[in-house]
């Protein structure tokens, strides 16, 4: 659900350059945005860029002052301090804790921070494990299959289904809408998928008040609380895509980086204790949420040397900051034996994911489960082909077609 920069009625000339302007001729941005961070990390902190379809921001590039950014009251994630604010202008799904600061935040975060307990969480891995064996008896025993479409996209759906209470009469409607927002169609099966979404979230919400059952969705949708309407919408919506989007990049992410370096693949083939610790590089090494929501300057303030003005749009790149050589040696290589402590895969902060021990625990029954099962598992196209969806905040592979061959199993 990004939280974008509503278009100015009077724009002054642009001056800043977008990230696509700042890379080499040639260089897909999309496939590989690393080089262009690492260059303006080497200039300094903080850079004025374009962010098309949104305007001029402040981004942050090193993670010192990501994490400054992050913890800094100034800077508001509420898109009424921005100086081009006019109005939501359609963008915004409901009210959530994405877009909103303390008090209201924090009221927010409460209501559902009890459903994301180490309990909860524990509670739910049966059905984890069991979404993923039925998965994985699914692939072929031997040849092609994507495992994004087939394995790392349905699972964190289903997931959320159980989560919210989705009926299972429910679920394939369910499943095609979340389906048609990860991987678009078109546009407008985009925009179709997600007002017909949004119609089922209102309906299932009224039926959770009706008929209280002490799930999360019948929580949220008792008059105790205290939500409104638009509130209620704007976190079931949250939940749904922060639940399932970005654990679907999480899983494809770290299965592609394990492709990619046939080492490291073997090396935890050899010893599955290192799961956990292949989804924390992941989530450093390509991090799933590419940068944070956009924060807004309540007023004027120096951020890594950088004078940022009152109403300034702040973007931070949390994908830059987890690859910056001061803090993590060599950073643009995967590597299993790494401790990357401090990394910014989840974000920092009071913004710090909720829903970050819910998408570990998937991602790591998803990879750990995947490769115990010992198959030879190669690309199926070259990875330089592979086309990874880019936007505001998000970033992950459409697709990820590989060979398959099962070996016995351990």
């Amino acid at each position: 659900m990004a939280q974008l920069i509503p278009p100015r009625t009077e724009r002054r000339p642009v001056q800043a350059p977008t990230l696509q302007e700042l890379a080499p001729e040639g260089h897909d941005l999309a496939t590989d945005p690393y080089p262009v961070y690492a260059a303006l990390r080497a200039k300094g902190p903080v850079h004025r860029v374009l962010v098309p379809d949104s305007g001029e921001c402040w981004l942050v590039v090193t993670r010192d002052a990501a994490r400054a950014a992050l913890t800094d009251p100034r800077l508001r994630n509420d898109i009424r301090h921005s100086s081009s604010w006019r109005t939501d202008g359609g963008y915004a799904l409901g009210r959530n804790m994405l877009q909103s600061d303390p008090p209201d935040h924090t009221r927010l975060r409460r209501l559902v921070t009890e459903h994301f307990t180490p309990g909860r969480i524990a509670a739910l891995r049966p059905g984890i494990e069991a979404a993923t064996a039925e998965l994985l008896a699914a692939l072929p025993r031997r040849g092609t299959a994507d495992l994004v479409s087939g394995y790392a996209l349905p699972l964190p759906v289903t997931v959320i289904c159980d989560l919210l209470d989705v009926p299972a009469a429910d679920r394939p409607d369910f499943h095609l809408w979340s389906n048609e927002l990860v991987l678009p169609t078109s546009p407008g099966a985009a925009t179709a998928a997600a007002t017909d979404l949004a119609g089922y979230l209102t309906e299932l919400t009224a039926r959770k008040a009706s008929a209280p059952d002490g799930t999360l969705m019948s929580d949220l949708a008792s008059d105790a609380s205290g939500l409104t309407a638009e509130e209620l919408l704007g976190m079931a919506f949250l939940l749904l895509v922060a639940g399932y989007e970005t654990t679907v990049n999480l899983i494809s992410a770290t299965v592609h980086a394990l492709l990619a370096d046939p080492a490291q693949l073997a090396l935890l083939q050899a010893d599955l204790s290192l799961v956990p610790a292949a989804v924390e590089e992941s989530l450093r090494y390509n991090s799933p949420v590419h940068s944070a929501t956009f924060r807004f300057a309540a007023e004027p303030l120096d951020l890594g040397g950088t004078r940022i003005a009152a109403g300034d749009a702040v973007q931070v790149s949390l994908a830059a900051a987890s690859r910056d050589p001061h803090h993590f040696p060599d950073p643009d290589r995967f590597d299993l034996t790494r401790r990357p402590q401090g990394h910014l895969g989840f974000g920092h902060g009071l913004h710090h994911c909720l829903g970050a021990p819910l998408a570990r625990a998937e991602a790591a029954i998803a990879v750990r489960m995947l490769v115990r099962q010992r198959p030879a598992m190669t690309f199926a196209t070259e990875p330089t082909q592979l086309t990874w969806r880019t936007g505001t905040l998000l970033r992950g592979l459409t697709e990820l077609p590989v060979t398959l061959r099962w070996l016995d199993s351990l």
